[in-house]
């Protein structure tokens, strides 16, 4: 599962940034100020890598054994912006309180 999530995080965090500046820069370029290239580039670019998201949260979930429904709201959150952000650290938390605990090593006398 170690991987899966990691290519999970990695992708949100990917997905989330896209989004953002597509958001935040792009839709206001295009629309104040008629410059539509950070839209064309970025948005095509965040389709692409939403894809890979998709995948990656399919990948994860398969190995976690979530329901239909989690996976379908995981797989959501990389359309609204900056819950991909949020969603990312609820997953990371959840899995990471799955995990069992390492002992922690005696220190050497």
């Amino acid at each position: 599962m170690g991987g899966a999530l990691t290519r999970y995080r990695v992708i949100a965090w990917i997905v989330g940034v896209a989004l953002a500046v597509l958001v935040l820069i792009g839709m206001p370029l295009k629309y104040a100020l008629d410059e539509p290239i950070v839209v064309a580039v970025v948005g095509t670019a965040h389709g692409w890598l939403y894809m890979l998201y998709l995948a990656a949260t399919f990948d994860l979930g398969r190995r976690v054994n979530w329901p239909l429904k989690r996976m379908l709201l995981v797989m959501l959150a990389g359309t609204v912006p900056f819950v991909s952000f949020v969603a990312e650290r609820k997953v990371t938390r959840e899995l990471a309180a799955r995990q069992p605990q390492a002992p922690e090593p005696v220190a050497a006398r």
